[in-house]
């Protein structure tokens, strides 16, 4: 093992989940040492996140938190003492920088004393619902120090999921970037607009299907190697090569299909159908001039974690339905949004996101039930909409019912009826984007039929890429965008549990950032350091948080 000292600690403190709803402060976790390719670091600073909550109340049952089963070789995951999956502790915390204080002699690429924005998903190494990621499966930064293995950070492609920063910038203003590239990632998210190649397609039919009309869709839309189809009718005479599925749709395995193409209108069989798609699958519902007859349970949360799409068309040809799938999540010109949430720290990111993203004649609704939350943005979202000729209206969606329809909303409430009332208030070739981490296994009961004859676009992301990231972190470094806007609040790990209940409880209007280095240091949001650290206090500007407040908080902590 290489080190940069001989005098690291062999305990820390750390936050750890230890059951659903369960977390402790251990104060004698164990410092691992770094193996052959193992990586020992510093955690400089870690921002608190809603998708923490979410962990927090599943636990286990969190997509990311089951056994990685594809990407590496098993018997390498059982020398890594940081990989948690299933019932191990946890240690959350995904929205950080870190510094390099060890590394094992295998380690080729990273080096001690080097500084990093960490990547946090592994999306190359799957779990049966979704990938890896850092904070879940793998021990996060709600600590002093974690260890990582150089074979899990790097890519197949070889990129090293530790992206350098400059010294320039604070560690709060870093550890933002993960967030801001989340929300970036939300709308630059590539849609899949055609069938895919190498997967498996069903074909299930309650109505005759026309010839031709699939050969033709083939033809616009590829042909995948594999092609089942169901049905009581025949398969039309020009669709060859194909299995002919002898059994029940409910007697097929779940999650099977990476496109599903179903003609008819029978609502059991399309919430049968719903449970057969894979993660990443498209459902093209074609049907024929007919309706379903109730409202359909959908499968909202795997839109979000799963990356399932959902497309129809009101006729019997399939792809008219492909033909509105957008290119992206973006946000376009003269687009009337609708950001519900919009108060909490990430609602903040996406009002200002899109404020200053550069879309002509958009028009930004704010909403939110906390007025405070609101004023906090308003204060920070006003003039740049003003700057930008931007229109934007906040409101208490409380007490201030809108009855206009939208034609972009996003959803930063994990509410799954708020997903069909979207629906409803959207505008034809309207795109919902649902932000908020609805769990994998909740659905919610929507009007289908209002979705396909309006040809709306349900999208959803979780986590971001590294190439969001260095975007975002380029505009960071370039001067042209302030993560520390969305501060709201500081503690060191004696406070990371009460800032998590205050994410909880949507108390703390902006970002909670821990440092674990500040030890004793309680949560306090940016109102109340004029009464707690004035010394601190003195370096905000206009009231938000600053690389020399943090420069003075680090200082004041060191010396005690």
């Amino acid at each position: 093992m290489k080190s940069s000292t001989d005098t690291l600690p062999k305990t820390q403190h750390a936050v750890q989940l230890i059951g659903p709803d369960e977390l402790i402060l251990n104060k004698s976790k164990k410092v691992f040492r770094p193996a052959k390719f193992q990586i020992l670091c510093r955690i400089e600073a870690v921002g608190l996140c809603f998708s923490d909550l979410k962990f927090l109340k599943q636990f286990s049952s969190h997509v990311r938190k089951s056994r990685i089963v594809s990407g590496i070789e098993q018997e390498f995951l059982n020398d890594i003492p940081s990989y948690v999956p299933d019932d191990f502790s946890a240690v959350p915390g995904h929205e950080t920088v870190i510094r390099i204080e060890a590394v094992g002699d295998g380690v080729k690429n990273h080096k001690i004393g080097q500084r990093y924005l960490v990547q946090t998903d592994y999306r190359w190494l799957a779990t049966p619902n979704s990938n890896a990621a850092f904070g879940y499966n793998f021990e996060g930064a709600l600590q002093q120090y974690v260890l990582m293995d150089e074979r899990i950070i790097t890519s197949p492609e070889g990129d090293s999921m530790l992206i350098p920063v400059s010294e320039k910038l604070s560690a709060s203003a870093v550890a933002l970037v993960e967030p801001w590239a989340c929300v970036e990632d939300a709308y630059v998210c590539k849609e899949r607009r055609n069938l895919k190649g190498n997967g498996k397609l069903l074909i299930a039919a309650d109505i005759q299907v026309s010839e031709n009309i699939l050969s033709e869709f083939f033809r616009q839309y590829g042909k995948p190697n594999q092609i089942s189809w169901i049905s009581e009718f025949p398969p039309p005479v020009d669709l060859k090569n194909i299995e002919i599925k002898n059994t029940s749709i409910s007697e097929i395995e779940n999650f099977t299909y990476d496109d599903i193409i179903y003609f008819g209108s029978n609502s059991e069989t399309i919430e049968t159908l719903f449970n057969k798609i894979a993660p990443k699958g498209i459902i093209n519902i074609v049907l024929s001039g007919n309706e379903f007859d109730r409202k359909i349970n959908t499968p909202i949360g795997r839109i979000h974690y799963g990356g399932i799409r959902i497309t129809g068309t009101p006729g019997a040809n399939p792809a008219d339905s492909m033909k509105y799938i957008p290119e992206t999540g973006e946000i376009r010109d003269s687009d009337k949004i609708n950001i519900i949430g919009a108060g909490g720290p990430m609602g903040l990111m996406h009002v200002v996101r899109n404020i200053c993203h550069g879309a002509e004649r958009i028009k930004i609704y704010a909403g939110d039930i906390d007025n405070i939350r609101m004023e906090n943005l308003t204060k920070i979202a006003k003039p740049l909409a003003e700057k930008n000729n931007i229109e934007y209206r906040p409101y208490n969606s409380k007490n201030e019912k809108t009855n206009d329809t939208f034609s972009y909303t996003v959803l930063m409430i994990p509410m799954p009826e708020l997903v069909g009332d979207s629906i409803l208030a959207s505008s034809e070739k309207g795109i919902i984007n649902i932000f908020a981490g609805i769990p994998a296994d909740v659905s919610a009961h929507i009007d289908l039929n209002y979705y396909i004859q309006k040809q709306l676009y349900l999208i959803g992301t979780s986590g971001s890429t590294i190439q969001d990231m260095k975007v975002v972190l380029e505009k960071v470094e370039a001067g042209k965008l302030d993560t520390n806007t969305s501060v709201g609040a500081v503690c060191g790990l004696d406070g990371a549990i009460e800032g998590i209940r205050a994410v909880e409880n949507r108390s703390i209007a902006g970002k909670i950032m821990v440092f674990p280095d500040c030890k004793g240091l309680d949560l306090i949001t940016l109102e109340k350091l004029d009464e707690k650290l004035p010394d601190v206090a003195e370096h905000l500007n206009n009231g938000l948080w600053t690389k020399q407040a943090e420069q003075k908080l680090l200082e004041i902590y060191k010396q005690a």
